[in-house]
């Protein structure tokens, strides 16, 4: 499950109290999520308007920003469940 705090003054969306996604930090209008490289490439070609990579190490990490002036409620969702379950799958993975 995630909860919403806030890192560095901006809210963020976190699952296992890790830092993991980020509104109006990079940007006043989107927020960011951390997706593999095949989510992030499946993606950002379906919506490329609403998706891009983030700029430079953060891109070619898979973290992605997000839009949402122009994004669908239904395209936000995908990400942020794929995004989440990438998280908690992590967070899994290192408890036990």
């Amino acid at each position: 499950m995630a909860v919403e705090r806030s890192h560095m003054n901006h809210p963020d969306f976190r699952v296992p109290e890790r830092f993991s996604h980020p509104l109006g930090f990079l940007t006043k209008t989107g927020g960011m999520v951390k997706l593999t490289p095949e989510q992030q490439h499946t993606l950002t070609k379906k919506v490329p308007e609403v998706l891009k990579p983030c700029k430079r190490r953060l891109g070619r990490q898979s973290y992605t920003n997000i839009y949402l002036p122009l994004a669908k409620a239904s395209i936000v969702r995908a990400a942020l469940d794929a995004a989440v379950k990438n998280v908690a799958s992590r967070a899994k993975k290192r408890i036990g």
